[in-house]
């Protein structure tokens, strides 16, 4: 039975920035982030001045960045300057030497991906959120989640904080008793991709319509079949991804696939709004997921990631009403056009296919 989560959804992240900075600014006891982004900019900086207010009345505050994509912070003395405010700040994986010395392919994977914060183990948030400034403005969605699931969400924190520290005891795994939430992570490792596979066997599963948005869509050919095969039997998935994201090469990943998707009756849809960087899937309104992972190789293969998975029909229903909207704001790819294009058009796409396994 569930337990009672509150949620709140948020379509804009200046929004979610403000409920992230209040919630912070009332922790009596603890505030973990475990961020891929973090950038020092105008909320970056509010952000991190809110926690060492909080550290210098005795919260515990923990920072968790990826040093790929905190670049800018790696190497710098900004771990010495938060631990003068309280606060502690671990990176995870280095940059150096393996970046740029040897060639070392786990350097560019194997990424902690995953966005969290956890206020007091009760109240919990993720999404598609970074902490850059530039992304205000982006189409995103994040979860604001208020109940045990936060306990979930800190124990996760938890166990990827023991291991960017290279402790060889995790502190073991904690499944809360809600029925209708639960915070799952991928693992980069054979069996351990609980999203990824969660995700596989809701599109067996589904009988009514898929609806996915994503900014990266590269999908694993796995993921492919599977949308293939529910889009063949009748189900209505849709697909809204960005008429141009901030990667070419995964843009033009994503539309090697267009055509035998297409084919089988999927319906792709270019947002032609905002860059879009929602992560979410809805099906039959009573399946939803949001958090890190895209729909790429990447992100369901080599990185780390957590997404809320819920059955909560409320939630879902609401995801799939902004889904609509998200389409009024996009375009259709239709199948007739998108085959009978000129040819020279299609070799960016034909080449392409020998890497999308990387991308």
């Amino acid at each position: 039975m569930s337990t009672g989560t509150n949620w709140k959804l948020y379509y804009a992240n200046k929004e979610a920035w403000y409920e992230m900075l209040h919630d912070c600014a009332n922790a009596k006891k603890s505030i973990v982030l475990e961020q891929f982004i973090f950038v020092n900019d105008e909320f970056g900086q509010k952000l991190i001045n809110v926690c060492a207010e909080r550290a210098a009345i005795g919260v515990n505050v923990k920072f968790l960045w990826d040093a790929a994509g905190s670049f800018t912070f790696f190497g710098t003395n900004i771990a010495e300057d938060l631990k003068k405010k309280g606060i502690e700040l671990v990176f995870w994986r280095t940059l150096i030497p393996s970046y740029f010395t040897v060639p070392n392919f786990r350097s560019w994977y194997l990424r902690n991906h995953r966005r969290t914060l956890v206020i007091d183990e009760k109240i919990g948030y993720t999404g598609s959120l970074c902490v850059n400034n530039k992304m205000k403005s982006w189409r995103d969605t994040n979860v604001r989640v208020e109940g045990e699931i936060a306990e979930e969400m800190s124990n996760a924190f938890d166990r990827m904080w023991h291991r960017a520290n290279k402790m060889k005891n995790l502190p073991p795994r904690i499944h809360v008793d809600d029925t209708e939430f639960r915070y799952v992570t991928n693992y980069p490792a054979p069996g351990k991709r609980h999203v990824y596979s969660d995700l596989i066997e809701a599109i067996r599963n589904a009988r009514h319509y898929i609806y996915i948005t994503t900014p990266y869509f590269v999908p694993t050919h796995k993921l492919a079949h599977t949308l293939k095969k529910a889009a063949e039997r009748g189900v209505d998935v849709r697909i809204i991804i960005p008429e141009k994201s901030d990667y070419y090469a995964v843009d033009l990943g994503a539309r090697a696939f267009f055509y035998t998707l297409l084919e089988s009756g999927v319906r792709i849809f270019l947002f032609t709004g905002n860059m879009i960087h929602s992560k979410s899937t809805v099906i039959d309104g009573n399946w939803a997921t949001i958090g890190s992972m895209n729909l790429d190789s990447v992100s369901l293969l080599y990185n780390f990631e957590a997404n809320i998975v819920t059955s909560n029909t409320a939630l879902a229903e609401e995801l799939s009403a902004y889904f609509v909207r998200d389409i009024q704001e996009s375009q259709e790819v239709i199948f007739f056009d998108w085959k009978n294009r000129f040819f020279i058009e299609k070799i960016p796409e034909i080449l392409i296919r020998f890497v999308t396994k990387f991308l």
